[in-house]
């Protein structure tokens, strides 16, 4: 399997890192403006490969005439937040920035799974659906898989268990709109209140959970300039979905025509994953204030796609 990464920056480069190590690529391709330092991270990762025992693929740092006939491409690259921006002031410069980068990755590579995670994630993934002619089930935005992450972490933490046991998503979009639909959340095959009941365990607060899953990342912001690690891990999980054929179920942005009561948008729902990208769109029955999140989210991501429409205009 052939990857591409454009933009090495600090969750593109460790997005190499973690298909490197996993050998889940045979030729893994780096693309970015900032040539010399692309080819110093290629070069730098070339010399683990003599001790990570997983396929050895080859490595380049190039340009997209060497993504050609890659399998997936992940688009890491834009401009990234300043400190005080909210992942929505980036919509205007990024809409300009992916329609270039969207028209050379159909020009190399028309038949590869798109996986966006530049911000703001999923109205990019619908501009980059609008300006290309690749179908809705392969282009797939990173949505809220890493919300979901951060929250089964700060459920794990308060229920004592690995993270791995935690079931539940994040959904919506990946901004302060997103949401916890709780009624499809559940620890060990139980409900988390009622796990929590019989476990001896204080009951979870719902409202502060949701608030602590939404401000992490502009904490870890605060603290280093960026968040790169869950980022990178979650595309990571992603990429292996597909390349594993796996038809997991990941709470991706994908184009919605008439699922969830929504059409023509881009929003993140459990979806299955497999080698054709987004395989199918699984459908959840939602409790109505989750509904209701469900609906102030949607209308969040429509004020922000008329935005990129008329940068497009222009």
């Amino acid at each position: 399997m052939k990857i591409a990464v454009i933009g090495m920056g600090a969750v593109g480069t460790e997005v190499v890192g973690h298909i490197l190590a996993s050998g889940v690529a045979t030729e893994i391709v780096a693309v970015d403006q900032a040539r010399a330092k692309a080819q110093a991270e290629i070069l730098d990762f070339s010399h683990t490969t003599a001790f990570i025992y997983a396929q050895n693929p080859r490595l380049v740092c190039g340009d997209y005439a060497d993504m050609a006939a890659s399998d997936i491409v992940v688009i890491t690259a834009g401009a990234q937040i300043k400190a005080g921006q909210t992942r929505d002031a980036l919509v205007q410069v990024n809409s300009r920035i992916m329609r270039e980068i969207i028209a050379n990755v159909e020009r190399v590579a028309p038949r590869a799974i798109v996986l966006m995670v530049t911000n703001p994630v999923d109205i990019l993934t619908q501009v980059v659906l609008r300006h290309s002619s690749f179908p809705k089930d392969r282009v797939i935005s990173l949505g809220t898989v890493i919300d979901t992450a951060r929250f089964m972490r700060i459920v794990s933490d308060h229920v004592g268990i690995d993270p791995k046991n935690i079931f539940g998503y994040v959904m919506g979009d990946h901004s302060e709109t997103g949401f916890i639909p709780w009624s499809l959340c559940n620890v060990c095959g139980q409900d988390i209140d009622t796990y929590c009941a019989l476990n001896g365990i204080p009951p979870l607060n719902r409202a502060e959970v949701r608030q602590r899953v939404l401000q992490v990342g502009i904490d870890i912001f605060a603290g280093k300039g960026n968040t790169n690690h869950g980022i990178a891990a979650s595309v990571f999980r992603i990429v292996r979905a597909i390349a594993g054929d796996e038809r997991s179920v990941l709470p991706v942005g994908t184009l919605l025509e008439g699922e969830y009561g929504v059409g023509g948008v881009v929003m993140s729902v459990p979806c299955v994953i497999g080698r054709n990208g987004r395989e199918s769109v699984v459908a959840c029955r939602l409790a109505p204030e989750e509904q209701a999140a469900f609906a102030a989210s949607h209308a969040h991501v429509r004020a922000l796609l008329a935005r990129s429409e008329n940068v497009a205009a222009a």
